[in-house]
């Protein structure tokens, strides 16, 4: 499954969503608005900004309404790749189903 880059927390549907290690006591609280926005933000296709590293591996962005990033995917072997993980994520983002990976 693709996933958006996560450092830990709480996941939706195998996307991680992260809250800052540097700010503990908010962190479950943070987690949760990443995994509403995840949610509300990834069925979008305006959301997602498709770009390309400085090696030339494609990789998207997923992007909030007010231009906060919500998550980076990891980079991929072509283009096709990568609107695949697009795809992915406009699938299970919105999911119902929430882990506590912590």
């Amino acid at each position: 499954m693709h996933a958006l880059n996560a450092r830990h927390g709480l996941s939706s549907a195998g996307i991680h969503v992260c809250a800052s290690q540097y700010r503990p006591i908010v962190e479950l609280a943070c987690a949760q608005d990443g995994i509403a926005s995840v949610r509300q933000n990834s069925p979008l296709d305006d959301c997602y900004q498709r770009k390309t590293a400085t090696d030339g591996s494609p990789y998207f962005t997923l992007i909030a309404a007010n231009g906060q990033s919500i998550g980076r995917s990891e980079m991929y072997s072509s283009t096709a790749a990568r609107d695949n993980g697009i795809a992915s994520v406009k699938t299970n983002g919105p999911t119902t189903v929430v882990k506590d990976i912590t």
